[in-house]
């Protein structure tokens, strides 16, 4: 199974200029997905990271891993468009090469294990066949819609005075 950018749309909340997968060309439900990210210098972060050596962030590829790994987790969930997919963790990342304008990121990521609300998977991202970035990843599904703050009737009150008779 394949997605294009419209599918992804579809699945991830994310958008211009923090969508970080352009398409999906594998996808084991539940087990693995490949995600491919085109590199581009009209990225708006090339323009300050670095001028004249242009290197994507080590952090946005990491984010593109997880947001891979979002993709595997949301087909799983039955109201997903009412949840959103959250990093909790990054284990033994490692950057291994640089990615920079006109790379294609080709991002592997398999489950590790899968609860309903929970995910931990092992991802990797690719230039040219080789290892760019790995890393360990964990996220939760959480409601999208932020709970209500407390009213403030709710707050316990003070004790009143008693009304002089």
């Amino acid at each position: 199974m394949t997605f294009d950018i419209q599918d992804i749309l579809g699945l991830l909340p994310h958008r211009y200029p923090f969508l970080l997968i352009d398409r999906v060309v594998e996808f084991e439900r539940g087990k693995r997905l490949v995600a491919i990210k085109n590199v581009t210098f009209n990225e708006p972060f090339f323009q300050g990271h670095f001028p004249g050596y242009p290197l994507m962030p080590g952090v946005l590829i990491v984010e593109a891993m997880a947001q891979a790994g979002a993709i595997i987790m949301l087909q799983e969930i039955p109201d997903r468009e009412k949840k959103l997919a959250v990093f909790t963790g990054i284990e033994k990342a490692k950057f291994r090469r640089p990615v920079t304008p006109g790379d294609q990121l080709r991002i592997e990521v398999d489950v590790l294990s899968f609860k309903p609300r929970v995910g931990r998977m092992e991802a990797k991202a690719f230039v040219d066949g080789k290892v760019a970035c790995q890393a360990t990843l964990t996220c939760q599904i959480v409601p999208k819609a932020r709970e209500a703050a407390p009213e403030a009737a709710e707050a316990p009150q003070e004790p009143q005075p008693e009304a002089a008779q």
